[in-house]
């Protein structure tokens, strides 16, 4: 029987269009992968297979969250990273507004002062400021912690990090330098998550600076305005242009990206290195850029009635300026 000749003579293939892409053993960063929790393992299954026969099947009540349903803690922490946001988007908006709008359209502070202290009523009293700026900030910011942590312990779980004896192979493996790659337990950090965490830093100082400095030296903070912001640039104008421009450019970004990725418009984390398909290609860079022109629009809106008008109104005149003065000296501002 005459042999193939190409069986002697074997090489790798290179008629494929498109390359094999090598990706590392880590967790894909997806939205859906915050909402429920991983399968269970093959010994978890077995385990609650043998109670799942005496136990009822859930009720209607698992659809109101009642019972489990197969929902863990990251599916309600999940939820309550997201509707923190939506009230915290209403106060940005508000502020916004307040900040920026307003100094734009009539291009004067002390004519945008009446509007921000309308607001004020409605955002800062001892009811609707714990509601709308407090709680929902720790809500969002320990609920994504927690995410962070969850998810760690459950990729420990899967790779092997609860097994001695793959705990330390993937510690030898790391350690060695032929190993390029090794094991990642904790979630990818992305774009949104870290600019989550500057803008918290940037977002603390700003309200100690505006809202509990006041109460400190001055026992209240009614006094506090748009002629306060502008006071502190007409004293030393480079740090507040540094503080503010962060503070804008960051706390946009996060949110605009933010809202992007609770409707699902966000192209995923690394899709430049992951997305092959021409199409797909484009209608991600289509989003992204989307996306960037949104964030681009909303921080030079922002600064240009901050930064171009309430920075650039001058110095407080009279009683004010005491007040003001007494409350920087506090911090050797």
């Amino acid at each position: 029987m005459a042999t193939d000749p190409r069986a002697l003579n074997p090489k790798a293939s290179e008629e494929t269009l498109i390359s094999l892409l090598q990706l590392d053993p880590t967790p894909i960063d997806n939205a859906s992968i915050y909402d429920k929790d991983l399968p269970p393992l093959p010994e978890e299954a077995s385990q609650s297979s043998g109670r799942s026969v005496k136990s009822p099947s859930p009720t209607s009540t698992s659809t109101l969250g009642l019972s489990g349903g197969g929902r863990g803690p990251i599916y309600y922490l999940s939820r309550i990273q997201r509707y923190s946001s939506y009230t915290f988007s209403f106060f940005a908006g508000l502020h916004i507004a307040n900040t920026s709008v307003f100094p734009l359209i009539y291009q004067s502070v002390p004519y945008s002062e009446p509007f921000l202290l309308m607001a004020r009523e409605l955002y800062q009293t001892p009811i609707t400021e714990p509601l709308l700026v407090g709680l929902p900030v720790v809500a969002h910011v320990t609920s994504g912690i927690a995410i962070r942590l969850l998810r760690r312990r459950q990729n420990i779980k899967r790779y092997g990090g609860a097994t001695p004896g793959v705990w330390a192979l993937h510690h030898s493996n790391s350690s060695s330098s032929s190993r390029k790659h090794s094991i990642k337990f904790w979630p990818p950090l992305n774009w949104i998550s870290v600019s989550g965490y500057v803008f918290v830093g940037l977002l603390a100082s700003h309200v100690g600076i505006n809202r509990l400095l006041p109460l400190v030296v001055d026992g209240d903070s009614s006094n506090i305005g748009l002629q306060f912001v502008s006071h502190g640039f007409a004293r030393h104008p480079l740090p507040p242009w540094i503080a503010y421009s962060l503070l804008l450019s960051v706390g946009v970004g996060h949110m605009v990206w933010g809202w992007a990725k609770w409707l699902n418009l966000a192209p995923p984390a690394g899709w430049k290195k992951t997305t092959i398909d021409k199409q797909l290609r484009k209608r991600r860079r289509r989003a992204w850029w989307s996306i960037q022109g949104v964030t681009v629009a909303l921080a030079g809106l922002w600064a240009a009635g901050g930064l171009g008008i309430v920075a650039r109104a001058g110095p407080a005149e009279g009683w004010l300026a005491t007040v003001y003065d007494n409350i920087y000296n506090a911090v050797g501002y």
